[in-house]
């Protein structure tokens, strides 16, 4: 009994701090559509360039996410998360000091990449400490410490957006946060319960699953399962509609006169509060309201995503209470249906490809995100109009719950063979 208490404290200690080293990542990511507006200026750049530069990181972290999930289950998680964020943190610090379009493109590809060692493994991680009968909870919450790192992002960003502070800080100051939270990952974190001297009832350790899978029947065995495949396509959708609020409302909201009128600016905080609070609520939303069909469920959010984004592009801004709920909405709506998107994978492959299947379906949801942006940047410059940024959203989310509606619900896969 004092070994089992024990292993329970341990279990959700290794949960808190990879939450909590994840809940900085974005500060390396996610500052990029604040520093825009004044990049664009001081260097020259075109929006349509600025959505290239924004592609050119997802595309990095796309093809990060298709080699460092399978290397998740491979080599150690905590190595590959502390690698990553080290070397996103000297990145930012290089863009800080760039001034040429392309060194800017470069050190932002290098940075998308180096973002993407911490998702996969960070879910390997907890695959690690927690069974099958929990995940689903574990990761509801790994999921919010991704919603709340926007939140908190988007807070660092308005506060030196108001003082008025250089582009070049965004690269700078938020990234001190990361720093500290790697050290303390650095610190508590184990990769395995086996490292403190636990062990898991189920019998598909990593060892197991090298042992089982080569890499090539691992990503066999993921591209051959048609309603995976349909799932990570209609992730990629999803991806872009949250991509298109989180990188280009800012840029909506940084009009010419937002000094006169800074209320709008900090309605943007109200998207990444909503996106938190919708990824902790999407599992119990799905069970309870969907009886765990996930892809139902995901359909209903990205449809209620598409009407909050048109009832945004026709609602005047003025009105800010009602601006706000509807902000909050479409970061709830939109980003929400995420986390059943992370538990349909070890429904529809199975435990044992963890990292490979999240590596896999996050690969699609940011090749997705990665060309939607320079067609939100070349809209935006044809049109001259930065509303029609929520035209475009809705009529990509109800794409994703198009083709989320073809996933029929299975009895989750448990690989213990």
């Amino acid at each position: 009994m004092h070994l089992q208490r024990n292993f329970r404290r341990e279990q959700w200690k290794m949960l808190f701090i990879t939450m909590f080293c994840y809940l900085f990542f974005y500060t390396g990511r996610h500052n990029f559509g604040w520093a825009a507006k004044g990049m664009s200026a001081e260097l020259g750049i075109s929006y349509e360039q600025i959505g290239w530069i924004s592609f050119s990181m997802l595309m990095g972290y796309a093809i990060g996410q298709l080699i460092n999930g399978n290397l998740a289950d491979r080599l150690s998680p905590k190595i590959m998360i502390l690698a990553g964020g080290f070397l996103s943190i000297i990145c930012n610090l290089a863009i800080s000091y760039a001034s040429s379009y392309i060194t800017i493109l470069v050190l932002w590809t290098l940075n998308g990449y180096f973002q993407s060692m911490a998702w996969g493994s960070g879910s390997r991680l907890i695959s690690n400490w927690w069974e099958a009968h929990e995940r689903g909870k574990a990761f509801g919450f790994y999921t919010m410490a991704a919603g709340s790192s926007s939140v908190l992002t988007f807070f660092m960003a308005l506060l030196l957006v108001q003082q008025e502070q250089s582009w070049r800080t965004l690269f700078r100051y938020p990234i001190l946060f990361l720093l500290f939270a790697l050290i303390l990952f650095l610190i508590i974190a184990r990769s395995h319960p086996a490292l403190k001297g636990f062990t898991l009832q189920e019998k598909d350790t990593r060892q197991d699953i090298i042992a089982k899978l080569s890499w090539k029947e691992a990503y066999l065995q993921v591209f051959g399962n048609k309603n995976f495949v349909t799932a990570s396509f209609a992730i990629g959708f999803q991806s872009m509609a949250r991509y298109g609020l989180i990188f280009w409302v800012p840029i909506h909201f940084l009009g010419n006169n937002y000094k006169e009128s800074s209320g709008n600016l900090w309605l943007t905080l109200f998207i990444p509060i909503g996106m938190a609070f919708g990824a902790i609520s999407f599992g119990y939303i799905s069970d309870l309201l969907f009886n765990k069909n996930r892809s139902k469920s995901i359909s209903t959010g990205m449809l209620c995503s598409c009407a909050i984004a048109l009832l945004i592009y026709f609602i005047p801004t003025p009105h800010h209470i009602l601006a706000a709920i509807l902000m909050f909405a479409s970061g709830f709506f939109v980003y929400g249906p995420q986390a059943n998107f992370w538990t349909l994978s070890p429904d529809l492959l199975g435990n044992k490809l963890v990292g490979t299947g999240i590596g896999v379906m996050n690969m699609f949801a940011y090749v997705f995100a990665a060309v939607g942006e320079p067609i939100f940047g070349k809209i935006i410059d044809y049109t001259g109009n930065t509303a029609n940024i929520f035209l475009v959203v809705a009529v990509i989310c109800a794409l994703c719950a198009t083709i989320i509606s073809f996933v029929k619900p299975q009895t989750p896969i448990n690989n213990h063979e």
